[in-house]
């Protein structure tokens, strides 16, 4: 039940909250907070979901 939660919270990430990559010249050492929690949160959800 938990790891379809998190599957489905994964899913709706990948298609609403933004993508960051280094290709687009994103670097983590100028991150704001709110792009931190966002890449905090995405991380932790993955986690979760592939457990």
């Amino acid at each position: 039940m938990k790891k379809k939660i998190f599957k489905t919270l994964a899913k709706i990430n990948k298609k609403v909250l933004p993508k960051y990559s280094t290709d687009q010249d994103f670097d983590l050492r100028n991150a704001s907070k709110v792009q931190m929690a966002l890449i905090g949160w995405k991380l932790w959800v993955t986690k979760n979901s592939l457990d």
